[in-house]
């Protein structure tokens, strides 16, 4: 009898002590409590969840630097998991080649692929390969406007910091990139290779990755890292490719896909989020 009225006694000492606080201070108790975990300090690595869905993806930190902001990058290439929730979105406007240019905030997205858009390669664990630069930018839009953070893909400046910070330098020599001479002629799961020295994988190998420098032409874009299709003398975090109509020969439509390509299985991407950006 006397632990209960204790406890009691110190319930009610309790509430007393957030009424004496006032409304200001208990609204900000509650904004604390509401704080989403998607919000870490600026040095944190953070795991975080696809809107809409119980998959997540992680996020890992790159410190500023000589002047440069610092960001999160994903850890991880963006998987087919991450990408078919964004697809299946039925709040966002399906996209034709042939529509007008959507209104400068809607959100769109894909329409269906003209084949099996993995390739024969499968879809567990395995990065979103052979869609097009339009499709990458769609994505990481999609994932700023329902988190409500500023998601988008790297710069290729921003990239190449995050690939040389992390010693992707000699990924090749180390054996920690899926290439030409180690890949056995396919695209691997997603950080299946040893991180770097940031927690990051597969910068160097498995799937080039689209950067964004600006402009939202569907040709020419860039690539950065090298894939499971290139010799590893030729990947680097130097190593960049510069898409092409080639990268959609074999595209039967007319006008053919804005969203998938037919004939670029070793392209993909990954996130960015800037520290000092919403």
């Amino acid at each position: 009898m006397t632990q209960g009225r204790s406890l009691l006694f110190a319930l009610l000492v309790a509430l007393a002590g957030l009424a004496l606080c006032g409304p200001r201070h208990a609204g900000a108790l509650q904004a604390a409590a509401a704080q989403p975990a998607s919000q870490p300090g600026a040095n944190a690595a953070y795991t975080a969840t696809v809107p809409g869905s119980s998959v997540t993806f992680e996020m890992a930190p790159v410190s500023p630097s000589d002047g440069a902001p610092g960001f999160w990058i994903g850890r991880r290439e963006v998987t087919w998991a991450e990408y078919d929730v964004f697809r299946a979105d039925a709040q966002a406007k399906v996209q034709r080649a042939d529509d007008p240019p959507p209104e400068a905030d809607a959100i769109t997205r894909p329409t269906p692929p003209y084949a099996d858009e993995a390739f024969g390669f499968g879809k567990e664990g395995m990065p979103a390969l052979s869609i097009t630069h339009h499709a990458a930018v769609g994505y990481t839009r999609w994932l700023a406007r329902r988190t409500g953070l500023a998601y988008r893909l790297p710069t290729e400046k921003e990239w190449e910091r995050a690939c040389r910070a992390g010693g992707d330098e000699q990924a090749a020599q180390q054996g920690r990139a899926w290439l030409r001479e180690t890949a056995g002629e396919r695209p691997h799961p997603v950080g299946t290779r040893t991180a770097n020295a940031l927690g990051v994988f597969d910068m160097v190998g498995n799937v080039a990755e689209w950067v964004h420098d600006g402009s939202d032409a569907l040709y020419p874009q860039v690539a950065k890292g090298g894939s499971w299709t290139d010799a590893a003398a030729s990947a680097s975090c130097a190593a960049r490719r510069v898409s092409d109509a080639s990268w959609n020969e074999r595209d039967p439509q007319d006008p053919q896909s804005i969203w998938w390509h037919t004939d670029a299985t070793f392209v993909g991407f990954r996130v960015l989020r800037p520290f000092d950006a919403k």
